[in-house]
């Protein structure tokens, strides 16, 4: 079975956000960039397929600008086979990423794709379900356990009321979540043995998707910032300023 997983790179979750001055976006030169946390957890999963005998070959891609093969070779590192790099300096909707994993998928014909369920710059959490519905592929979302039987894959979902097990047939596109796994550090051996892996480059406009936005950023602004809270004396002096104050009743 081949396992196809996408890679994002984005800024690194311990640094701190900053918009840019005119308000266009947040900064992002000079900021540590790093692969998005969810993917890691995709990565990992399937990388213990393989070494469970589940899966033949892993192939991580990643859609963005060159320093994007530096996140792929993390997953190189990690344990997947070989990378492709989907090369833009856009930055692309999850309706065009989809549109692009969809052309590759039709191309390297992977029984199971592997999506971090969201992105922690954008958390759109939309790529994985668009996917999906333009491959014509069985989905299952927000997995916490997966377990590959032949044709079929058992996933145990997280959702609202708890947990829901699911059986789909493959190929399936499955969503990981926060608790599939715990990503391995990659060892310096397998940082240099990464290396030598191959990463195959194409782009968009090859593949056939038109990368041109649907949307428009108008401004990006920090949320204000949170004021002290204030005793008060008594329970009509509350009342007064959650009416009047607050306006929350």
């Amino acid at each position: 079975m081949k396992v196809l997983v996408p890679v994002k790179r984005v800024i690194d979750y311990n640094v701190k956000i900053r918009v840019k001055p005119d308000g266009s976006g947040v900064e992002t030169q000079n900021v540590k960039m790093s692969m998005n946390p969810f993917d890691e957890i995709s990565i990992e999963e399937a990388v213990r397929m393989k070494e469970a005998g589940v899966a033949e070959e892993v192939i991580a891609v990643s859609i963005g600008p060159q320093q994007a093969q530096e996140t792929i070779r993390t997953a190189l590192a990690m344990g997947a086979d070989r990378g492709i790099l989907v090369k833009t300096d856009a930055n692309l909707e999850p309706l065009a990423v989809a549109k692009c994993l969809k052309a590759l998928a039709d191309k390297e014909q992977p029984q199971l794709i592997i999506v971090g369920k969201q992105a922690i710059d954008d958390d759109s959490n939309q790529t994985g379900q668009m996917t999906a519905a333009l491959l014509g592929w069985a989905q299952a979302t927000f997995a916490s356990v997966v377990k590959v039987d032949g044709g079929n894959a058992q996933v145990t979902r997280e959702v609202d009321g708890g947990l829901e097990t699911i059986t789909v047939t493959l190929p399936a596109v499955v969503t990981s979540d926060l608790r599939l796994n715990e990503p391995r550090y990659a060892s310096l051996p397998n940082i240099m043995k990464a290396k030598k892996k191959p990463i195959d480059e194409t782009s968009p406009a090859d593949l056939g998707v038109d990368e041109t936005p649907r949307l428009e950023v108008l401004t990006v602004a920090e949320p204000p910032k949170r004021e002290g809270g204030a005793k008060v004396e008594d329970v009509a002096q509350l009342v007064d300023k959650l009416m009047n104050e607050a306006k929350v009743i």
